[in-house]
């Protein structure tokens, strides 16, 4: 039995929770909520307020809850931490768990910067302890078999594209909760696009990733004088074999369109997160949805600690698309200066 503890508990810290509720493996024991605002005062456009802490706790059964990150990650009881916190929040909330000795299972982005990143997987790999990242498109049953079919050689990707379009021009997520943080097109929604591009795209051997690649460019617009950040960007990365990994999204956008599409030499697969539908040649067929699909991933970060394996996301894995992050946030800073947005401090 390994204990869990959970750093956070909005739209992604309830999914966990469901899911570890079904793993006999797992134990839910701590989680870890912010500290409520003083003032709590709601605008008529926010959204609604979410749970306590103490309320979270005791409708999944955990047998603490805490608002101190430090005391929980001091518990010799803890074996696990998931950090399903604020996206600037995730690496030094990992750097920490990892430091207290807990294996760690963190929400993507695994950081807003590319260092972030590198320092959170370093930790890890020197400590001996397992680092896990939330990346649900990698654990879609339907591309599977693409991908090891391109590992195999049996077929080719030749291109890849990601769409994110929604409008968000308040801080309300996906659940209508009012959230305390500020998004990031790039370093959140576009890693979700990059990493499963590359990935497609390297038949799932994340190994190669880096030596794929020959050009990395973008369409990335300055600040939106409204929200403080940038708010659409394309991206292209181009490989050497002349496959192509587009990623576009605006948070302009009057519809909310959230889908992949992988054409290949043998068929084209477009993914619909959010009507939860494949669509190929042969027409179109209903997946899991985006919180069935997601909750594949704690109960694998769970029973490859059991099993002595990699978890199918290994923080390893996603340093290649950090790293087209990277590159393209430089360019940018180089052409509007480099300064501190919104969720994402500069370093």
């Amino acid at each position: 039995m390994l204990n869990v503890c959970m750093v956070g508990h909005g739209m992604m810290g309830v999914w966990h929770s469901e899911a570890l509720t079904h793993v006999p493996e797992a134990q839910l024991h701590t989680v870890v909520g912010r500290k409520q605002s003083s003032t709590g005062a709601k605008t008529p456009t926010a959204g609604r307020t979410p749970p306590s802490t103490e309320e979270f706790a005791r409708g999944y059964g955990y047998k603490k809850w805490t608002t101190d990150l430090g005391e929980a990650l001091a518990d010799p009881e803890v074996d696990i931490v998931i950090i399903a916190g604020p996206s600037e929040t995730h690496a030094d909330m990992a750097l920490a768990s990892l430091e207290a000795g807990k294996h760690t299972l963190v929400e993507i982005p695994i950081a807003m910067n590319l260092d972030g990143a590198e320092r959170v997987v370093d930790t890890a790999r020197d400590r001996g302890l397992t680092l896990g990242v939330v990346h649900p498109m990698r654990f879609r049953a339907e591309r599977q078999p693409v991908v090891d079919r391109v590992h195999r050689g049996l077929e080719r990707v030749s291109h890849h594209q990601g769409r994110f379009f929604i409008h968000r021009l308040q801080n309300v997520g996906a659940t209508g909760l009012q959230r305390s943080w500020t998004d990031n097109l790039l370093w959140h929604h576009t890693t979700h696009l990059i990493d499963v591009g590359l990935w497609m795209v390297c038949g799932g051997d994340m190994t190669t990733a880096d030596a794929r690649i020959r050009r990395v460019y973008s369409a990335y617009p300055p600040i939106e004088p409204r929200t403080g950040i940038p708010m659409e960007l394309v991206l292209v990365v181009e490989t050497h074999d002349d496959q192509t990994v587009v990623c576009t999204g605006s948070y302009y956008s009057g519809e909310y369109v959230y889908d992949t599409l992988a054409v290949t030499d043998r068929d084209s697969y477009r993914i619909d997160e959010r009507r939860s539908v494949m669509f190929t040649a042969e027409g179109e067929q209903h997946i899991a949805s985006e919180q069935q699909n997601a909750e594949l991933i704690a109960p694998d970060f769970v029973r490859a600690l059991a099993e002595g394996r990699e978890p199918m996301v290994p923080g390893w894995s996603v340093l290649p698309a950090m790293r087209v992050l990277h590159q393209i946030q430089e360019d940018w800073d180089k052409q509007h200066g480099k300064q501190v947005l919104p969720g994402r401090p500069v370093t």
